[in-house]
């Protein structure tokens, strides 16, 4: 089994019901097999396949990395819809979505060349992976301090720090400390079924 295709099993109550359906839908949409997809998300086909049917949770990165091979947006993944593209988006609609040990929360609108969000990254969650992938992205810390490896270097970032790197940059986000840490992020989206993000653990641990 790929490394990068260990996950949270889905159990009852879990925050994401319609993901199965849709990440199904979307692939199809798409005009992926299943094996196609899961070689460019950098899963095996059976893990892919029990995302699709439920049976495993996808992480956060993990419908980053889908959004971007469907050429979609993981609002869209999510089965949110909207009517119309509103310029502001209320603290009061900014429900929150869990997947994989984070919390975010849409701060913008679906459907756009970019995604912003509000991230909430618990104590070692995820400080494993490595994304790779093309676009760019902005990050600025709110709350706690965040450990970013870009390449070979780490850098700690406290409130009010903020990073804008290329995404083709091999990086890792990890909380430094035990309270976690809040982020705004934003990121780009191509809409190319072509475009990937490559995850998996790192060879080492976190400096």
């Amino acid at each position: 089994m790929n490394a990068s295709d260990t996950g949270p099993p889905a159990e009852p109550g879990d925050a994401l019901p319609v993901v199965a359906p849709q990440l199904r839908a979307l692939r199809r949409r798409a005009a992926l097999t299943l094996e196609a997809a899961a070689r460019a998300a950098g899963l095996s086909a059976a893990h892919l396949s029990r995302l699709e049917t439920g049976q495993r949770q996808p992480s956060l990165p993990m419908l980053l990395t889908l959004a971007r091979i469907y050429g979609t947006t993981v609002s869209e993944l999510l089965g949110e819809t909207v009517t119309d593209r509103d310029a502001i988006v209320r603290s009061g609609d900014m429900e929150p979505t869990r997947a994989g040990g984070w919390t975010y929360f849409q701060a913008g609108a679906p459907g756009r060349g970019m995604q912003a969000l509000r991230v909430r990254v618990p104590y070692g969650s995820q400080g494993d992976v490595v994304r790779v992938h093309p676009g760019e992205e902005w990050l600025y810390v709110l709350r706690g301090r965040l450990r970013l490896r870009l390449g070979d270097t780490v850098h700690l970032l406290a409130p009010g720090d903020s990073a804008h790197f290329d995404s083709l940059t091999p990086h890792r986000l990890a909380a430094e400390d035990h309270d976690g840490v809040e982020l705004l992020f934003v990121h780009t989206l191509l809409q190319s079924p072509t475009a990937t993000l490559c995850l998996g653990p790192s060879t080492g641990e976190l400096p």
